[in-house]
């Protein structure tokens, strides 16, 4: 898949991950670095194959190692991380090859990957919101008494 290496090669992305990562060095929660992309990104992937929804697996990785580029956004600005990496994200989709259609597709996913109306859905935004939640072990977490977390978000066993 070489757009999603141009992804993870584009400047802009690159310079955002740094910045998340140092914005996130001290973090005793959830942190949004690359291995929480991936998680992501396989997690969706195989509920994808699993529920036959059909989504393209490129699509799929790449809203998961976009969904959270504005999260140094949200930390520095005060902007919601959704709408923010949306933004970044349209800007390095054009450069990475996708076509209009593509970024829509993409671009939804991103801004609706916190969203609970997308949970049910089958499509690439559903697919993102779920794995989003499911990526995290809350049951396994240091912090787990720290987090503010509800306890109906919280991920207290291993889902399979």
């Amino acid at each position: 898949m070489e757009r999603i290496d141009k992804i993870s090669d584009h400047p802009l992305w690159k310079w955002h991950m740094a910045q998340l990562k140092e914005a996130e060095k001290d973090r005793i929660f959830c942190k949004h670095g690359i291995e929480h992309l991936l998680d992501v990104a396989r997690i969706a992937y195989i509920e994808n194959l699993e529920q036959n929804c059909g989504v393209s697996k490129e699509w799929i990785y790449t809203a998961a190692l976009l969904h959270d580029i504005g999260r140094f956004l949200q930390y520095s600005k005060g902007i919601s991380h959704e709408e923010a990496g949306a933004e970044l994200a349209e800007e390095i989709l054009k450069d990475c090859g996708f076509k209009q259609e593509e970024k829509k597709e993409i671009l939804l996913a991103i801004t609706a990957h916190r969203n609970m109306e997308t949970r049910q859905d089958k499509s690439l935004a559903g697919l993102i919101y779920r794995a989003d939640k499911q990526s995290r072990m809350c049951k396994f977490c240091p912090a787990f008494s720290e987090c503010n977390w509800s306890a109906e978000k919280k991920n207290n066993k291993i889902e399979i």
